[in-house]
C-alpha cells in the first residue's frame, strides 16, 4: 500500500523563500504533496519567481507574496494570500537577516544593528503566528515551524545581536508553543553552516569557501550543509509525523555545537 505523502493536499506558508533554506523548504513541501505554497519575499521578484516555477514543476501552486515580515501590515498581507484556500497547515518562519561583527569589537554594533535583527528575527516570527492563528487553526495539523540557528543555542555566529535574536527566537518558540496548543504546534530548527546564498551576502572574510572549508574539516560529520540538508527536518517537524512534538528546538548542524574533538 502506497504511502501518504507528508503534505498531501497542505496549504504551506514560508517566509524568506526566494532563495537558499526558504526555497528548499517550499520545494520540499510541494514535492511531498503539498496543494499550494504561498512564497514570502522581501525583494528579488527575480529569485522569487524562480522558487514559483520549482514549486510548479514540484506539482503544487504557487502563491507568489511579496513583503517584510518586520512590518505587521506586512505579515497580515501574506497571510491573506492563504485565505483563498480557507487555512494554513505548516507555517515556516524562515526570514531572517544579519551582519558581520567581530565579538571582540563592541563599537561595531549600535542599537539600531539590535532593533533590526529582532525586527525581523523575532518580532517578524511572532507578527506571522498572530496573523496566521485563525487560518492555522482552521487545519487539523496545524504547525508552526521556526528558522532560529546554531548562534541562538552556543552565542556564537555573525554577530553578538545576531545570536541574541535567535536565542530569543528559542525562547519565543516555547512561550507560544504553550500559547497555541493544543490547535497548533509550534518548533525551531537550528542550522550551522549553510551553503546558501544568505552566507555570501555577509561577507565573511575569505569568503564563503574559506568558511565552507572550515566547516567541513572542523564539524564531527565532516561536512557544510546545503540548504536541503536542512531543509528536511524543518519539513518533518512541520509534517504529521511530528504531531506529538512541540516547544522543541532541533539542532541541525552536522555536530558544529560539539566542537572539533
Amino acid at each position: 500500500m502506497a504511502m501518504t505523502p507528508p503534505f498531501q493536499d497542505a496549504v504551506v506558508v514560508v517566509t524568506g523563500a526566494s532563495t537558499g533554506l526558504g526555497r528548499a523548504i517550499a520545494v520540499g513541501a510541494a514535492e511531498q504533496g503539498a496543494k499550494a505554497v504561498v512564497i514570502n519575499y522581501a525583494s528579488s521578484d527575480a529569485e522569487a519567481d524562480i522558487t514559483a516555477s520549482q514549486v510548479r514543476e514540484a506539482g503544487a501552486e504557487a502563491v507568489l507574496a511579496k513583503g517584510d515580515v518586520g512590518q505587521d501590515e506586512d505579515c497580515r498581507s501574506i497571510v491573506a494570500a492563504a485565505e483563498t484556500f480557507g487555512r494554513i497547515d505548516a507555517l515556516f518562519n524562515n526570514a531572517g537577516i544579519s551582519r558581520i561583527a567581530a565579538y571582540g569589537d563592541l563599537d561595531l554594533l549600535d542599537a539600531d544593528d539590535f532593533l533590526s535583527m529582532y525586527r525581523v528575527n523575532v518580532v517578524g516570527a511572532y507578527q506571522m503566528v498572530r496573523a496566521a492563528r485563525t487560518l492555522l487553526e482552521a487545519s487539523d495539523r496545524a504547525a508552526v515551524v521556526m528558522t532560529s540557528s546554531i548562534a541562538g543555542v552556543t552565542g556564537g555566529g555573525s554577530s553578538i545581536a545576531y545570536a541574541s535574536s535567535k536565542a530569543a527566537l528559542n525562547a519565543m518558540t516555547m512561550g507560544l508553543a504553550r500559547a497555541v496548543a493544543p490547535k497548533i504546534r509550534v518548533n525551531a530548527i537550528c542550522p550551522g553552516f549553510i551553503d546558501s546564498p544568505w552566507f555570501d551576502k555577509l561577507g565573511y572574510e575569505g569568503g564563503k569557501d574559506k568558511l565552507r572549508d572550515h566547516i567541513a574539516s572542523t564539524t564531527p560529520l565532516k561536512v557544510a550543509s546545503s540548504p536541503e540538508d536542512i531543509a528536511g527536518s524543518a519539513l518533518f517537524l512541520g509534517s504529521p509525523a511530528a504531531r506529538h512534538v512541540t516547544g522543541e528546538t532541533l539542532l541541525v548542524d552536522a555536530g558544529l555545537h560539539l566542537g572539533a574533538g
